[in-house]
């Protein structure tokens, strides 16, 4: 039976189940109760089952903890969310109630982000999916890949996931052109890139790749508009936030097969296993993936742990502010 004063921790979203071996929970003391949730907690279920719980520990944006939900945990002490931001948190709701937020280092510097980038783009190029799919099912070669070297590769933001795809880019011989609302000629140069218009990126790039962050004045950031100016044949690549694209122009595109896409993140996660986008041809679907590497998952979980610990001893760390 578990002690009254016993402090009750869920982490959440261990889609792996590798949580409880990445990281010392142990250490946190026999009066701490850790429990691992590998599937995700239904929001309409999220207000009893997570009701008993002082800590909640967050696997970045995956469960969102908004004011009704907070109002509903009243045994909530700390929350700890892995990487740097998270706006599906609302650390104001939280502060109000005297609860810190704590946040952990961001992970490998986007490079494992980066890495999927450039996979999901050779995969749509060489069309890698169906000829494995071609081998599973014992036949040979059926279609005929693109080489990137020569093509234009449309980047949608240059911080510093984009900078990476740049260099990747420019080492397979592509010309790569960037353009984000206030990116100016010397900072794409230092990013690696031609600064071009947004009616030219989407126009004239063999490959647009987004890497920007969801914001309101980002969401739909690539609409219909956006999308029709894609040249017949052009790959739409996508690790970033699946709000950035209307969803709805993208399928159409899609099913009129004018674009290809390689995408990685989407409106709605997990994606439902009846949603319009599995099973199309011409695109292809990581389950978001793009931070989803053991070293990373190490270093959130043990920096999870190591906040959790210092607020126990009254030191918390890593504060996380509205």
């Amino acid at each position: 039976m578990m002690q009254a004063d016993t402090i009750r921790v869920a982490v959440l979203d261990d889609y792996q189940g590798v949580a409880a071996g990445l990281a010392d929970w142990a250490g946190l003391g026999p009066d701490v109760a850790v429990e691992f949730f590998s599937e995700p907690v239904p929001p309409a279920q999220a207000a009893s089952r997570l009701a008993p719980y002082d800590v909640l520990c967050l696997m970045r944006e995956r469960m969102p903890l908004d004011a009704a939900l907070i109002a509903a945990l009243p045994a909530l002490k700390l929350v700890v969310f892995t990487g740097g931001r998270n706006p599906s948190v609302d650390v104001a709701a939280l502060a109000a109630r005297g609860i810190p937020v704590c946040n952990t280092r961001n992970g490998e510097g986007g490079l494992a982000t980066a890495e999927l980038t450039t996979a999901l783009m050779l995969a749509c190029a060489r069309h890698l999916p169906r000829e494995f799919a071609n081998m599973a099912g014992g036949r040979w070669q059926e279609t005929l890949g693109e080489g990137l070297e020569g093509r234009t590769l449309g980047l949608v933001g240059l911080g510093r996931i984009g900078a990476r795809v740049a260099a990747v880019g420019r080492a397979l011989g592509m010309r790569v052109t960037a353009w984000s609302p206030n990116l100016t000629p010397a900072r794409a140069e230092a990013g690696g890139a031609a600064l071009a218009t947004r009616e030219a990126l989407f126009s004239e790039s063999d490959v647009v790749s987004l890497h920007m962050v969801l914001a309101p004045a980002t969401r739909g950031i690539v609409g219909a508009a956006e999308i029709a100016r894609m040249r017949r044949g052009a790959i739409l690549i996508n690790t970033s936030r699946g709000p950035l694209v209307d969803e709805a122009a993208l399928i159409a595109a899609l099913r009129e097969g004018r674009i290809r896409a390689g995408l990685d993140v989407f409106d709605r996660e997990p994606l439902p296993a009846d949603h319009p986008l599995r099973g199309l041809p011409n695109a292809v679907l990581t389950p978001h993936l793009g931070y989803v590497t053991e070293s990373t998952f190490r270093m959130f979980y043990e920096d999870t742990v190591e906040a959790i610990a210092a607020w126990r001893r009254g030191a918390p760390v890593r504060l996380a502010t509205a």
